[in-house]
């Protein structure tokens, strides 16, 4: 028999345990665990040892192990603790051989099952002795499902901080789901748009889940110029996959559109971001936006109606092939192209009218290098503007400075 039982526990104490974990309990030489754990088992004859300084409990328990006869040494933990917890560092101090696991139900396994909500498909995050920052991406990739264990720091306060923060292009509904399998739970519906100072009290042992809904768009005034990036339909799998509003004001800037503009194309135009703006800008002018991907096309269709632009015409096709027959232009922004990247290029040059200009806005090395010498093969100059920009987010009490992808503007000018 292992000398070392580590018994996850709830809040409802030894009446949640099975009557095996309850009868190692009984039959422990050593009682283990934080106060709070300590606590929910009636007092008895067992030495208690008290969870504080984690380097002072691991030598009383080696001094235990080494002058029992038949030690049992019983550890307290929340849940699993295998799950973000105790077990990880169990596992660094002391063998495998020395240990036995009792796995209770976790507060995420408890939580998803009060809100009745499948959760395989669920990320969870721990911001236990951590900040939100790994939070930010699972935000912007608009993961479905996030289960958040807080702590006083990154809270749900916190949290509605940083969703408002990053004025995201997807929604999401919110639940506090708070001291878990005791006679206080309570499930929490939380609107993580109010204003924080309007936040109550919470109960300090709380798990949060987000749970991503369909995408509604809320009608509001527009800037004439810089629409934001939560005002387009975007991809529901891939959220932050189009031209960002920073990188598209920059774009629009270096295709100098003018009152004379007839024509442009958008070729790979994704969510159709830039063929709105532009639509916007040059009503008089018919913008034709390019998108190979049928759910692009839809995408586009659907941000064409949001704004009402009838000069806006979605078009879906392989680029160069489907650009044939449409009159030609006096601006082209080149957003996504992949392999075709250089075809395209090739054609939409061909097609500029005088006068007219191209940029592409360029993700990576090799497509930047690949554009550079396509240029010096025609002995053309091209204007590069490098954009690296960073947005600021909530860090504890502060902000920090979170990058977006960097992305080389390269604008061409005929004659």
């Amino acid at each position: 028999m292992t000398p070392i039982h580590v018994v996850g526990i709830g809040l409802e104490g030894l009446a949640g345990l099975g009557k095996i974990a309850q009868e190692i309990i009984y039959k422990a030489t050593l009682l283990v665990g934080s106060d709070r754990h300590l606590q929910l088992i009636p007092e008895g004859d067992t030495p208690r040892l008290s969870l504080r300084d984690f380097h002072a409990t691991l030598k009383a328990i080696q001094t235990h192990l080494a002058t029992t006869s038949d030690p049992q040494v019983v550890i307290l933990t929340s849940g699993d603790p295998l799950f973000y917890g105790l077990g990880r560092w169990l596992l660094e101090v002391f063998a495998p051989e020395q240990l036995t696991f009792h796995p209770h139900l976790s507060a995420v396994q408890l939580a998803f099952s009060r809100l009745k909500l499948p959760w395989q498909d669920a990320v969870i995050y721990s911001a236990h002795g951590r900040d939100l920052a790994g939070l930010v991406p699972l935000l912007q990739r608009g993961v479905a499902k996030i289960a958040i264990y807080t702590d006083g720091e990154a809270d749900i306060a916190a949290i509605s901080r940083l969703y408002q923060a990053l004025h995201l292009p997807v929604t999401y509904r919110a639940w506090v789901c708070q001291a878990l399998g005791s006679e206080d739970e309570a499930i929490l519906p939380w609107d993580l748009a109010q204003p924080v100072r309007e936040l109550p009290p919470v109960h300090p042992l709380n798990l949060v889940v987000l749970l991503r809904q369909p995408q509604r768009l809320p009608p509001r005034e527009q800037p004439i110029l810089g629409l934001g990036d939560d005002q387009f339909f975007t991809f529901s799998d891939r959220p932050g996959l189009m031209t960002k509003r920073e990188v598209r004001v920059l774009a629009l800037a270096e295709l100098a559109l003018t009152k004379t503009v007839e024509t442009v194309w958008d070729v790979g135009a994704g969510t159709g971001s830039v063929a709105v703006e532009i639509a916007r800008l040059v009503p008089q002018a018919t913008i034709y936006a390019i998108e190979k991907t049928a759910i692009g096309f839809q995408l586009i269709e659907r941000n064409r109606k949001l704004f009402g632009l009838g000069n806006l015409l979605p078009l879906q096709g392989e680029a160069p092939q489907c650009l044939s027959g449409l009159p030609p232009p006096d601006r082209v922004f080149i957003g996504g192209s992949g392999a075709q990247l250089l075809a395209n290029l090739d054609f939409c040059w061909s097609q500029l009218k005088p006068g007219g200009r191209l940029v592409l806005a360029i993700a990576t090395l090799e497509h930047q290098g690949q554009v550079l010498q396509w240029c010096q093969t025609h002995q053309l100059r091209p204007q590069l503007l490098q954009v690296q920009i960073s947005r600021s987010v909530p860090l504890g009490q502060g902000h920090r400075l979170q990058p977006l992808n960097p992305v080389t503007l390269i604008t061409l000018s005929q004659g």
